[in-house]
């Protein structure tokens, strides 16, 4: 169309219409700066209806359009110009549609469980207190073979558990050998060297003791190797903190010996002491399968040299006291002072299933805790609170926070576990980090938790917290549901952008 110079501003706004396609087409004319007017039949035909250059991108500009010229009017260029005219056309009608469709509201992301935070193990320096604290509970005494000078004290248990020498050495071989003079000195070698010995007449049975605990068996070693003999402490302390910090035991030995030669010496022997192989002593995998906590593995839930036994449930649990009093306060309380378990080899234990205190030992003895379920997690977790023993709850913790992350919704939604009855327990047992993880977890599940029936057990400072961290928030559910009635309305017309 070749609308008139005269009120063409008047006449091109209307024109704008996005609900249809429409192409203006205005034929150009010359400026008179740029030289005579054109002498082709279609500018000489009308030359008063023609379109200036500077009116044409003005108009373009008004319009919002763009503004296109073409050297002449014939099917070359108008057939090469009009395809992407309509495909610039449909990309603005897309876009244009695209912001009238309602916008989703971005949810917040869920808030993020809080970390449950577990000491470092103090395995190591409980076995190290144990041996620093002399003669409780020891029944093992080392002498020099030379001058008989009292060394030190250890116990036999924790001996034979790191030791297969100290095992043979203390109970000697399974079959019985022939009976020999009581004060000649008997060796039973387990490895290339003989470093120890016993006397028949050195294991005195119903010991008394200073401390007026239990009578006790009492065995008394000669260490005739010299090297040793002056390095009995560092040897001591190296296996009462697992066996497995060698470089640590060959800095102690150089600082007391002054002598690399008789330093290697000494290292060679105490490897054959506990059968460790020189090769393999230094490689990851042997480290990790000589870590501390694995050194009293053996002595679990083993009558080796057990000292007390513990009646849960008509079941049987035998211990050693030693191990006991170095791992547990309560414990060393309750069998270092004037209580009738001081004195009694048999100890009853209330309140607990025997399943529960087995496990409670086997950190004990073990420094790990794998508990099959949810709620034998917190069975562990009741008992130790009970003896006070604040790893072993905070691994529970952990064990209670991976049982519950590990569900699926539609598993969360339909298990018998009550987890706002889990609440009320970490808070009645002093769980903190668990009742504030759990707080958080509900929140994060509110859509499944909130239409239990224990949802309303919660106090109203709790649901109040639930309420502030709830995932998804109030505000985007109504958001969500204003924005689906918005996309049925839409549905309802023929046309819908994709």
């Amino acid at each position: 169309m070749t609308p008139e110079n005269d009120g063409l501003s008047s006449k091109r706004f209307p024109l704008l219409d996005f609900r249809l396609p429409k192409v203006q087409l205005w034929q150009k004319r010359a400026a008179l700066h740029e030289g005579p007017p054109c002498t082709c039949p279609l500018c000489a035909s009308d030359w008063s209806s023609c379109v200036p250059h500077s009116e044409g991108l003005q108009l373009s500009r008004d319009l919002g359009a763009t503004y296109l010229e073409l050297p002449s009017l014939n099917h070359v260029f108008v057939g090469r110009y009009f395809g992407s005219v309509l495909e610039y056309f449909m990309i603005q009608c897309l876009k244009h549609k695209a912001k009238e469709r309602p916008k989703t509201r971005a949810t917040r992301e869920q808030t993020r469980l809080p970390p449950i935070r577990v000491e470092e193990s103090s395995f190591s320096q409980d076995m190290q207190w144990l041996l620093e604290r002399g003669m409780q509970f020891a029944d093992v005494a080392f002498y020099s073979g030379d001058s008989g000078k009292e060394l030190g004290w250890a116990h036999a248990a924790v001996l034979c558990a790191v030791s297969p020498y100290f095992r043979q050495l203390l109970l000697g071989p399974k079959t019985r050998e022939r009976p020999q003079s009581r004060c000649v000195c008997r060796e039973r070698d387990a490895g290339p060297h003989s470093l120890l010995s016993t006397w028949d007449g050195s294991i005195i049975d119903d010991l008394p003791r200073s401390d007026g605990h239990m009578t006790g068996r009492l065995t008394r070693l000669v260490v005739k190797d010299p090297l040793l003999c002056m390095c009995l402490w560092e040897t001591l302390m190296f296996i009462y903190r697992g066996a497995w910090e060698w470089e640590h035991l060959q800095e102690a030995l150089e600082e007391k010996l002054k002598n690399s030669l008789a330093v290697a010496q000494l290292m060679e022997r105490i490897r054959s002491l506990l059968s460790r192989d020189r090769s393999s002593r230094d490689t990851p995998s042997a480290r990790a399968a000589q870590l501390g906590p694995q050194t009293l593995v053996n002595l679990f839930n083993s009558p080796l040299y057990s000292d007390v036994i513990f009646m849960v449930q008509g079941s049987v649990l035998p211990a050693h006291r030693a191990v006991l009093v170095a791992r547990c306060d309560v414990m060393a309380a309750m069998f270092s002072g004037k209580y009738a378990e001081a004195r009694s080899r048999v100890v009853p234990i209330h309140g607990v299933s025997s399943d529960t205190f087995l496990s409670f030992l086997e950190y004990l003895y073990t420094d790990s805790c794998c508990p099959a379920s949810v709620l034998q997690a917190m069975a562990v977790l009741v008992c130790a609170e009970m003896y006070q023993v604040k790893r072993l709850q905070h691994l529970c913790e952990v064990c209670v926070c991976a049982y519950l992350q590990s569900m699926p919704s539609r598993e969360l939604s339909s298990t018998g576990i009550s987890v706002v009855r889990l609440l009320r327990r970490a808070k009645c047992h002093n769980a903190e980090q668990l009742y504030i993880w759990l707080l958080h977890f509900i929140a994060n599940n509110y859509l499944i938790f909130s239409h239990k029936p224990d949802f309303l057990e919660l106090s109203e400072e709790e649901r109040e917290q639930v309420e502030r961290l709830r995932w998804p928030s109030r505000g985007y559910l109504q958001e969500l549901s204003e924005y689906q009635q918005q996309r049925r309305k839409l549905r309802k017309s023929r046309c819908l952008v994709m």
